[in-house]
């Protein structure tokens, strides 16, 4: 499921995951390495045209790791634990590499430091995490296919 598909679903999550994300330019992207073993880089996402994006530098690590294995996990920058207003969120699912006119008219349009590569994402989870009156955190759960979970403890 893309971004625009989550967010006809789930329109509320959808916009304050945005927002989180566009708080901060840099965010987290967990990948996994040859072996097995998670790698963490920082990140530019990009929600553009019912798309996540994910554009890396040529030859980066982290692309040479979705090209062997598309699962990821993308974590939105906390910032300095202050204005952590929307909460916590994380995206995970699976990125795939694009293209062709599709790369081409992406790169016209937001200019990136060529050569760059360019991965669509198909969404498995979102998972946002709150705190609520001050008493209970509150982890809501999206997966495709499912209705919302919403978990409160005190």
């Amino acid at each position: 499921m893309n971004w625009a598909s989550f967010s006809t679903a789930e329109p509320e999550l959808a916009a304050i995951t945005e927002e989180r994300f566009g708080a901060f330019r840099h965010h987290v992207l967990a990948t996994l390495r040859r072996d097995g073993s998670p790698r963490t880089s920082g990140l530019e996402a990009d929600f553009r045209g019912g798309e996540l994006w994910l554009g890396m530098m040529a030859g980066s690590r982290k692309a040479l790791d979705l090209r062997r294995d598309p699962r990821f996990a993308l974590q939105a920058n906390p910032g300095d634990g202050t204005g952590m207003g929307g909460g916590d969120v994380r995206i995970a699912g699976r990125a795939y590499e694009v293209e062709g006119e599709r790369k081409s008219g992406y790169a016209k349009e937001v200019e990136p430091p060529e050569p760059f590569h360019l991965f669509r994402t198909e969404l498995t989870e979102v998972v946002r995490t709150y705190v609520e009156d001050d008493r209970y955190l509150v982890v809501q759960i999206w997966t495709p296919g499912a209705s919302l979970r919403t978990l409160r403890r005190a």
